[in-house]
């Protein structure tokens, strides 16, 4: 397993931009996808984006597509997600989660580790 620390949440305007990273700790983090998810309040957990091991694939959620890029830095034990264009329906707590798995999915159920979360808030 990996221990995961989210950073970079914050308040921004509409239209601005923000960068989360997920630092993570332990052992052999390039042999893990990696997903970013948000959770609204009152509402389920649903997937943002994801790489996988070797940051050859990326996949989105299309609400956020052509907006938000997911990257890692394997040397740096990192996975980043920049999140331009903010929208106020973007305003969620952002987590970070890791998948031991040389395929990575979008299903929670899949990941089993995971961050505690950042707070975005997109203002209007």
């Amino acid at each position: 397993q990996v221990q995961l620390v989210e950073s970079g949440g914050g308040l921004v305007q509409a239209g601005g931009s923000l960068r989360l990273s997920c630092a993570a700790s332990g052992r052999a983090f390039s042999s893990y996808g990696m997903g970013w998810f948000r959770q609204a309040p009152g509402k389920e957990r649903v997937f943002v984006a994801a790489i996988n091991w070797s940051g050859a694939r990326t996949y989105y959620a299309d609400s956020v597509k052509g907006r938000f890029t997911i990257s890692r830095d394997n040397a740096k034990n990192t996975v980043y997600l920049q999140m331009n264009s903010l929208k106020p329906e973007d305003t969620a707590v952002y987590y970070c989660a890791a998948q031991r798995s040389s395929v990575v999915t979008r299903n929670t159920g899949d990941f089993g580790s995971w961050g505690q979360g950042t707070q975005v808030t997109v203002s209007s």
